[in-house]
């Protein structure tokens, strides 16, 4: 039965929010200004592709083979602590794949779905490459929806732990931020 993969995860997001419109006469060019506010999240990112209940699923590949090409489907959990069995505050839906044919990163495709707090009913969304035997991956976060529309920052990711005989299980943390 394979490990979970786990990541921790911190977002940075930068969202631009308009002003109020000022009171300006309507015979004056009025320009809305917009501020900036980071937000720092930080969870857990539980990938697992095998066992009883995988949450990553091969929907592309030939056998039990992975490499160039290979994708998963996912719908992992975003808990709050390393530990899976800790409070879930989110689910992180999409898909991976493998994208080298002579070493091991990911373009990943992935909506943080939260639903829990004050974020939830909001998502942030991740489109970048995953070179996954760096230390510490940076990902871009390309819009958000919710509290997080129009969402723009970054996404940390660091390995904690990996299996580089099964390259499946291993546990991960991620962190991402941005401004908001």
């Amino acid at each position: 039965m394979a490990s979970p993969h786990t990541f921790r995860l911190l977002i940075l997001l930068s969202l631009l929010v308009p002003l109020p419109p000022s009171t300006a006469n309507f015979s004056e060019l009025t320009i809305a200004l917009r501020t900036e506010k980071t937000t720092r999240l930080h969870f857990y990112f539980q990938d697992r592709p095998g066992g009883k209940n995988p949450t990553a699923v091969k929907i592309i590949g030939e056998g039990k083979s992975i490499g160039f090409g290979t994708t998963f489907m996912i719908d992992d959990a975003l808990t709050e602590k390393l530990d899976r069995s800790s409070k879930i505050v989110g689910r992180a839906q999409g898909m991976y794949s493998i994208v080298t044919q002579n070493d091991m990163a990911f373009l990943m495709v992935v909506t943080f779905a939260f639903t829990e707090g004050k974020y939830n009913g909001s998502g942030i969304s991740m489109l970048g490459r995953n070179h996954v035997m760096d230390d510490v991956r940076e990902m871009p976060i390309v819009g958000g929806s919710g509290l997080f529309r129009l969402a723009r920052g970054y996404a940390l990711a660091h390995t904690l732990w990996f299996d580089p005989i099964t390259g499946r299980d291993g546990s991960r943390k991620l962190s991402k931020g941005g401004h908001q």
